[in-house]
């Protein structure tokens, strides 16, 4: 029985992949902020799906919380085969107006608490020469559409520091793969908070009201039935979780593209070939072009 981590597993991907991973036969830790608190029906409802979940309370903001979790896990589970990062907030409007402070919050959960959990599990991995983490970017962590800049950024971020990491950890047998998906139903848009300086928003005049309508007409298109189903980014965690070591790629795009997929077939090839150029091919096993 394989051991999967699972950040953000109180609501969206996260809790859908945490029930049908254990479906399949793996050892889950469903990880959540205030498991015994806010989430508590939540974790009720994990651990009567199946006796595979195992409900761990973990911030990804947190260095000490992270190292506890993690540390809790590996006592329990021996080693830990795959990693998903799931965890993520967003917030939408003018990005002027967003203070630093937000911006700091956002990074924070979607890229600093994914370097927390890689950074907690890589030893054990590296020591069992084998492994698996999943890092959830989105479309936007390679385009940079207007009012989402600050999400975005995070992103970006996280995509390139996985990028270079999974380079480097391929010789002991790691793979990172990063899931680019597109717009979802999962209640993303309502973990954000509006822009922290209102002031800037009288400058922008009638431009301050696009983000709130472009936010609404995104949630009635995700709440129709023509919008993508989140099942097919649960269903793209399984394909590569069931691939073979050195044979998954380096980005996946789920659901409506934004034509991410022609820009990952054209940039990942040219970076290969710039690696090898630079006579840096020993760390490129297990990549693909």
């Amino acid at each position: 029985m394989k051991n999967v981590i699972i950040t953000g597993s109180s609501n969206g991907f996260g809790l859908k992949a945490a029930k049908d991973f254990a479906d399949k036969g793996y050892q889950v830790f469903a990880t959540m902020r205030n498991a015994d608190g806010k989430n508590a029906a939540v974790k009720a409802d994990l651990q009567a799906h199946s006796a595979h979940i195992h409900v761990v309370d973990m911030d990804v903001t947190s260095d000490e919380s992270v190292e506890t979790a993690i540390a809790g896990v590996l006592a329990k589970a021996g080693t830990i085969d795959i990693l998903i990062n799931n965890a993520g907030v967003m917030y939408l409007g003018i990005t002027e107006a967003f203070s630093i402070a937000q911006a700091k919050e956002q990074m924070e959960t979607n890229y600093f608490g994914a370097i927390r959990t890689m950074q907690a599990v890589l030893p054990s991995m590296r020591a069992a020469k084998s492994g698996l983490i999943i890092n959830t970017s989105s479309l936007v962590g390679q385009i940079s559409p207007p009012f989402f800049s600050t999400y975005s950024a995070t992103k970006h971020a996280l995509e390139g520091y996985s990028q270079g990491l999974r380079y480097e950890v391929s010789p002991f047998g790691i793979d990172v793969a990063i899931v680019q998906p597109g717009p979802f139903g999962t209640g993303l848009l309502a973990s954000g908070q509006p822009p922290a300086h209102s002031d800037v928003l009288t400058g922008y005049g009638e431009l301050a009201g696009v983000p709130a309508a472009m936010g609404a007409h995104f949630a009635a298109f995700l709440q129709s039935e023509d919008a993508p189903k989140p099942q097919l980014v649960v269903d793209a965690y399984l394909a590569l979780a069931e691939m073979p070591a050195g044979k998954r790629p380096t980005r996946t795009v789920v659901g409506i593209t934004w034509g991410v997929d022609d820009m990952n077939a054209a940039k990942q090839p040219i970076q290969d070939r710039v690696l090898k150029e630079m006579q840096l091919e020993g760390v490129l096993r297990g990549t693909d072009a």
